[in-house]
């Protein structure tokens, strides 16, 4: 996912990457030959922090592995599917918390 940051004249990129979108993008840095299992994944890339949300709130792959069952790989799309159901679960908590629905409140 992502989302266009509010408009202005600095040298910020034109999209936040945030879940699988961000997740994607790091993963493209890093070598993990599949298929392969979670922890030869976790040994490659679990120390990889990933934002989850537009707020920057974020995880790492590892913290992410340790909520998915799966223990193997086929390619990085399966990885992907499979991780993808846990950064939206971080997202929506994250967004339902009362802290969020204060921050909505306020105009700034």
């Amino acid at each position: 996912m992502g989302v266009r940051p509010p408009a202005d004249n600095s040298d910020e990129p034109d999209v936040i990457e945030f879940g699988i979108a961000a997740l994607d993008a790091r993963l493209s840095d890093v070598d993990i030959e599949y298929p392969a299992t979670a922890r030869e994944v976790r040994d490659a890339a679990g120390h990889i922090t990933v934002p989850f949300d537009a707020s920057g709130h974020s995880m790492t792959v590892a913290e992410a592995l340790d909520e998915t069952n799966a223990t193997e790989f086929d390619n990085e799309q399966e990885l992907l599917n499979d991780l993808h159901p846990i950064f939206e679960r971080k997202r929506e908590a994250t967004r339902n918390s009362l802290l969020s629905q204060l921050r909505a409140l306020v105009p700034f």
